[in-house]
């Protein structure tokens, strides 16, 4: 009975699983052919997108020994025989292309066609400028492959290329920002009479793939310094984030005469918390557009509380001698 019972879990287990890969779609990378490019640079290329396209989507490839049975000496550069090898391997999509050096650059061609309609779902090209290169072009190629858009619109940040890199005002990779925000502090609780005051804000920070941290030097109805860190969603151009900051606010609230002693003795500074929310845009260029909305609470006697909102620009990429004179510049 035991015996029985096992055979028949292992049955449902083969059948299950046999359900998942048969719902897989099925993809065919055919042998990149070339022109002026040595086989081990071919094949690492060819490898890379592999792996790219298994790591962004649940997309089954076609084992390679499958595709060279079928793959003649000749290399399949066209739809109709790239459609019929991806027929005979019961494949929903195929993938051709070549790699061809055009004096020290290597041109990377390819296509994506639907076998059941033989229709082209991307053709594109992509330029990498170096052999070392390959590794981020084969990258955006595999983005290209899977999202079924042009290579121009998987831009990102740690996946740009050379030549976008040299072509301003597209940036290679984030390191440090610098820059200033000018908008309104709304109060919600407490400073002064007003309904909302001047806010200027000038923001230093390390950028990581997901996540930036840095500092901010504030003039909000007062002075106010904190240290801030945000999520950052996505590695695109326009990139929504949320965060906080703590800090220190010294906060005025006497701007007329018109205030009793015992006002004069509150405490007006105090430790500030805050949350923020925003989008950061042009992500992948050498300057950024920040909306920022933040709400902050000052542990003071007036509990000061407000909602802050800020637009300004970010400057990636900037030495720390920027940094010293640039931030003292943005305020004074």
């Amino acid at each position: 009975m035991k015996t029985l019972y096992l055979s028949k879990i292992i049955a449902i287990s083969i059948l299950l699983t046999s359900g998942l890969v048969f719902g897989q779609d099925r993809m065919v990378i055919l042998p990149f052919h070339s022109i002026g490019v040595d086989e081990v640079s071919i094949q690492t290329a060819e490898s890379l997108l592999k792996q790219e396209i298994e790591k962004l989507s649940a997309v089954q490839i076609v084992h390679e020994k499958q595709t060279l049975e079928l793959v003649s000496e000749e290399p399949c550069n066209e739809v109709t025989c790239a459609a019929e090898i991806g027929a005979k391997l019961n494949a929903d999509q195929v993938v051709f292309g070549s790699l061809n050096k055009l004096g020290e650059k290597i041109i990377v061609q390819y296509t994506l066609v639907d076998v059941a309609t033989k229709e082209v779902l991307v053709k594109d090209n992509a330029t990498s400028t170096t052999v070392e290169d390959l590794d981020t072009v084969m990258k955006r190629v595999a983005m290209s492959v899977v999202k079924q858009e042009p290579i121009e619109k998987t831009i990102e940040v740690g996946a740009i290329t050379e030549k976008e890199s040299e072509a301003p005002p597209k940036q290679r990779k984030a390191n440090t920002l610098a820059g200033c925000s000018i908008g309104y502090l709304f109060p919600q609780e407490g400073y002064g009479k007003e309904d909302r005051y001047f806010a200027l804000d000038s923001r230093v920070s390390f950028e990581l793939s997901r996540l930036q941290i840095g500092g901010q030097f504030s003039v909000r109805q007062g002075i106010a310094m904190n240290i801030s860190g945000s999520y950052l969603f996505t590695k695109t151009d326009f990139c929504p984030y949320v965060g906080g900051a703590f800090g220190f606010h010294w906060i005025s609230h006497h701007l007329d005469d018109d205030y009793s002693s015992k006002e004069e003795n509150k405490r007006e500074d105090g430790f500030e918390l805050v949350a923020n929310a925003g989008i950061m845009a042009f992500r992948t260029y050498n300057f950024r557009v920040l909306l920022n909305l933040d709400y902050s609470y000052t542990f003071n006697d007036y509990n000061d509380q407000a909602i802050a909102l800020t637009i300004g620009l970010l400057f990636p990429n900037v030495s720390f001698s920027w940094l010293r004179f640039g931030t003292m510049g943005c305020l004074f």
